[in-house]
């Protein structure tokens, strides 16, 4: 069963309810000063709260989507993906369908009605990187009065380490770009929707690592070309956004600044504005100074000509730490660059304070993209 399989949950929550009440109904048969006696009181204590600490930390995984799979949670996947060239004559392509889901909204058994959540792999010739993502089609991508309509399109980034699988259960963008669009509020839109982390478990930062992962080729590039050459969307940046949380907000809104070509709008969730060195990074730069001064957005901005791109950064007055350094980025914007910001009274770096930003972001990127 996997790491954030329902079962599991259960079984772990059933476990550590057994153990607790075991350790109360066992408490005075051990109460002797033997060592049996005693082994058997460490041992109960020490099995309940590991099985409760389990349990809160399959909860919290399950809310916050920090790991996918076992193997993700103890660091055992190290590999980046690899592309396989394909034959086109075959009708083989750089996106690869993998599977189909409804959408939990009401209807959603009917792609006509909720739309339709497609899971891929896509692989990219520039990169070299393959990468899983989910795609939700709305419901006038099936309809045939819009069979000839190109949708705009916004990819959507977790934070490090994340799991696409987040933004569907956790964060609900599917569900809330349905509903904005049934109320009239913001156009379809195609949603791709996946994790920053393109060389798992490294951070790479969305950064062209010298000598190694090249994710923002991947991300600026393979991808765009991939999902435009595969599903009905507009293939210039009028009709590309970009949008992400904490790490993937600063990955968004470094796509739009670095390349105002491919992202006409980007939206960073809580993000921050310089690509950090620890030791989920390791060294992203190599010793190149311009790539490293030109991962920090207000270095660029300062620097490099100023992108004619629309960017939206969102922040809380209490319980973020990027609040300053929002504003700092804010002022210095300057046109061709428009910029927008979401500022709260308060709310922390969590899914609870995204949820809260999500609808206005969404409504924004629909007004700032076109269809193709």
């Amino acid at each position: 069963m996997g790491l954030t399989s329902n079962k599991v949950l259960a079984l772990a929550v059933v476990l550590a309810a057994l153990l607790f009440f075991g350790t109360i109904w066992l408490w005075p048969r051990l109460a002797r000063r033997t060592w049996k006696a005693v082994t058997g009181r460490v041992g109960l204590l020490l099995a309940a709260q590991l099985a409760i600490f389990g349990s809160v930390g399959l909860a919290a995984n399950q809310a916050f989507g920090f790991y996918a799979t076992w193997a993700d949670l103890f660091g055992q996947e190290t590999s980046p993906g690899l592309v396989v060239d394909h034959d086109p004559a075959k009708g083989e392509g750089p996106v690869r369908v993998l599977d189909t889901r409804a959408v939990d909204v009401p209807g959603g058994n009917r792609p006509t009605t909720g739309g339709q959540i497609q899971k891929i792999d896509i692989g990219g010739k520039v990169s070299r990187i393959a990468s899983p993502a989910y795609v939700y089609l709305p419901p006038e991508y099936f309809q045939p009065q819009y069979r000839d309509r190109k949708f705009r399109t916004a990819v959507v980034l977790t934070g490090y380490p994340g799991t696409a699988e987040a933004l569907i259960k956790g964060l609900h963008y599917p569900q809330t770009a349905h509903r904005l669009s049934a109320e009239g509020k913001m156009q379809p839109m195609v949603l791709i929707m996946m994790r920053p982390t393109v060389a798992p478990p490294r951070d790479t930062e969305c950064v062209d690592v010298p000598g190694g992962p090249q994710a923002e080729t991947f991300f600026t590039k393979d991808l765009p070309r991939a999902i435009s050459g595969h599903y009905r969307v507009g293939a210039d940046s009028r009709s590309w956004g970009v949008v992400g949380d904490s790490t993937g907000g600063y990955c968004a809104l470094k796509f739009a600044v670095h390349h105002p070509e491919r992202y006409g709008a980007a939206a960073g969730l809580s993000a921050y504005y310089k690509a950090p060195i620890d030791v989920t990074t390791g060294d992203l730069f190599q010793g190149d100074e311009e790539l490293e001064r030109r991962a920090d957005l207000m270095w660029y901005l300062a620097h490099e000509p100023r992108p004619k791109t629309s960017l939206l950064v969102t922040t809380s007055k209490k319980g973020e730490d990027n609040y300053q350094a929002t504003q700092d980025f804010i002022h210095a914007v300057k046109p061709p660059t428009r910029v927008s910001s979401i500022t709260l009274e308060s709310g922390g770096h969590n899914f609870n304070t995204w949820r809260r930003e999500i609808p206005a972001t969404l409504q924004w990127m629909s007004s700032r993209l076109r269809d193709g």
